[in-house]
């Protein structure tokens, strides 16, 4: 049950009431073993890396993780509302046909849609805010906040420094997304399941296929115990057999984890084989390429249209944790350019940053220029601006190994598998970082860990 007043402990509190011995102790071994720690990790930062991870109240994790599950049904609801197929919802988002790579224009909106996401959250005045939500099986992130929070874990039991306190690692994603992958495709035991990656895609390691994938390749045995047999490749190897199925590294396969983006996948002959298989219904597929269009960002404007035809509890949670948000359109340019401080402008269907306009941190005539440059492309949000909170973390300089504690912004994003909340993402600023919190502007990843 979600309380629609739950408390929020004020970002950073669960950190700070550790002993002082003990967040020494964490700090001074995580700058001392940095290297180890983020060894073939994700990052653009040539700088700095995390001497230890954020530390979150497991009540609270929890709190957040129902507050975004009730929040990815409201979203799917408000689809609903306004189409009954995934090519009635394209059309109404004005996708173009064909742009969405493996959609089935005829599939019925169904709640199988939400059996995975990942909503992006800002703390902002003490409380989180769902800036956007990642509905997809091609969530990024997921493979370094689990094994970084691992490693932090498994450093912290060698030294023996959380003896004796209840701090523990949030669950592992990867498991629960193992369990998802089975309960929702319905597999057998010891089923042979492909993940298959798009290696053109612009991501930190996929231009060397070979070493992204051996890094990868402990996910073979982590699947094992959950009854899949995983076998990772490039999406552009896979081929169909006399049966039309999906064949990957010499055999076929019993289902597909999607790991890239069907909007951005680079065209292939493995791409039309996918497609092939999909088609004669050959290759059950976590998840379906319908999910996608749920995550666009116009489905939050949407929210707020819709708010006088929910239950006054959902009314008080979409206010409470997402920021007002409508569609960009020429009628709200007059007052978009008179809010320029408190509005951000976003793509609607963008990621990672791309076309994001924080109004406060441009100019008058930058902003004017931005929000017109908007209107003609067409398709963007206008959305509140939420002030990331500042919260202290300790970091160790590269070059120097010098530790430094800096007041940062930092997201969390929580991993939720067939409905179920599992780890979660936190995207870390560094010592002098702007507030636009993605991988391409250096921002640090790891996963978290829960007090009681």
């Amino acid at each position: 049950m979600i309380d629609v007043n739950y408390p929020w402990p004020e970002p950073g509190r669960a950190w700070a009431e550790l002993p002082e011995s003990t967040r020494t102790a964490m700090v001074a071994a995580g700058a001392q073993e940095w290297e180890r720690i983020f060894h073939g990790r994700a990052t653009y930062n040539k700088q700095w890396r995390l001497a230890r991870p954020p530390v979150l109240a497991a009540d609270a994790f929890r709190e957040l993780n129902e507050v975004c599950d009730r929040i990815a049904q409201l979203v799917l609801d408000a689809c609903r509302r306004r189409a009954a197929t995934a090519g009635e919802l394209r059309a109404l988002l004005g996708v173009p046909a064909g742009q969405t790579r493996l959609l089935d224009e005829d599939e019925p909106l169904t709640e199988a849609l939400l059996a995975a996401y990942r909503p992006d959250v800002l703390f902002s005045g003490g409380e989180p805010r769902i800036v956007e939500y990642n509905i997809d099986s091609s969530l990024g992130g997921g493979f370094d906040a689990d094994t970084v929070i691992q490693r932090f874990g498994a450093l912290y039991r060698e030294r023996g420094l959380l003896d004796g306190l209840s701090v523990r690692p949030a669950p592992s994603l990867l498991d629960q997304r193992f369990v998802a992958i089975r309960s929702e495709l319905g597999l057998p035991e010891g089923a042979r399941v492909a993940l298959l990656m798009d290696f053109e895609a612009d991501y930190p390691g996929l231009d060397d296929p070979e070493t992204f994938i051996r890094i990868l390749s402990p996910l073979v045995d982590q699947a094992r115990p959950f009854g899949i047999d995983l076998v990772i490749a490039p999406v552009a190897t896979a081929t169909l057999d006399a049966d039309r199925r999906l064949v990957v590294d010499g055999a076929p396969v019993d289902a597909l984890f999607r790991l890239f983006v069907p909007n951005r996948v680079t065209p292939s002959a493995g791409l039309t084989a996918v497609a092939g298989a999909l088609d004669a219904g050959t290759l059950p597929m976590f998840v379906s390429a319908a999910a996608w269009l749920l995550g666009n960002k116009i489905n939050f404007a949407w929210l707020y249209q819709d708010l006088d035809l929910l239950p006054a509890a959902d009314q008080a949670l979409i206010r409470r944790y997402v920021p007002h948000t409508v569609a960009f359109t020429a009628a709200e340019l007059d007052r978009a350019l008179a809010d320029r401080e408190n509005l951000v402008a976003k793509p609607a269907d963008g990621s990672a940053g791309q076309g994001v306009l924080i109004g406060r941190e441009l100019s008058p005539g930058e902003w004017a220029d931005g929000l017109r440059a908007a209107l003609d492309r067409g398709g963007d949000i206008l959305q509140r601006y939420m002030p990331a909170d500042r919260v202290a973390m300790d970091f160790v300089q590269i070059e120097t190994g010098e530790t430094v504690t800096a007041e940062v912004p930092y997201s969390i994003a929580p991993y939720l598998f067939g409905r179920t909340g599992s780890g979660a993402l936190a995207r870390v600023g560094y010592p002098g970082c702007d507030e636009v919190l993605n991988l391409a502007r250096g921002v640090l990843l790891t996963g978290i860990l829960l007090t009681p």
